[in-house]
């Protein structure tokens, strides 16, 4: 007859507690903190090919850290995005200063072919005097 798993498993520790007793879990709490302080960046590429032929590749990049830390080094899309923020809404701004510097730029084109055409004109006008001089 075999015995009850209990009594088979004798007096290990239950997978509920920590192994260590509560030391670990101020343990993970230093990890964490120092994950989310430094960061830590997981790569990884997933590529499928059928008869040496590349089907599909998917590129996957996870970058877990703080919030200040991420906008340390640039990163903030959650500030822009509208269904994450409400501040996102304020971009509406941004997109009047693009269409005013498109404007200036189109502006800027013209004034520069304007200044084109009148130097043409004027090197045209300086080569018929010179050709009128010539005569």
């Amino acid at each position: 007859m075999t015995e009850p798993l209990a009594n088979r498993l004798g007096s290990y520790p239950s997978r509920a507690q920590p192994p260590y007793g509560q030391g670990s879990s101020a343990n993970l709490a230093d990890i964490l903190e120092r994950v989310l302080d430094k960061g830590i960046v997981i790569a990884g590429d997933i590529q499928i090919n059928l008869l040496d032929i590349e089907l599909l590749t998917i590129k996957l990049r996870l970058l877990v850290a703080s919030v200040d830390k991420a906008k340390e080094m640039g990163i903030d899309w959650w500030e822009h995005d509208p269904a994450l923020s409400s501040r996102a809404g304020e971009g509406h701004s941004l997109v009047a200063e693009n269409r005013r510097l498109r404007a200036e730029i189109e502006a800027l084109r013209q004034d520069s072919a304007l200044t084109s055409q009148e130097d043409a004109v004027r090197d045209a006008d300086s080569r018929r005097r010179g050709s009128a001089r010539d005569e």
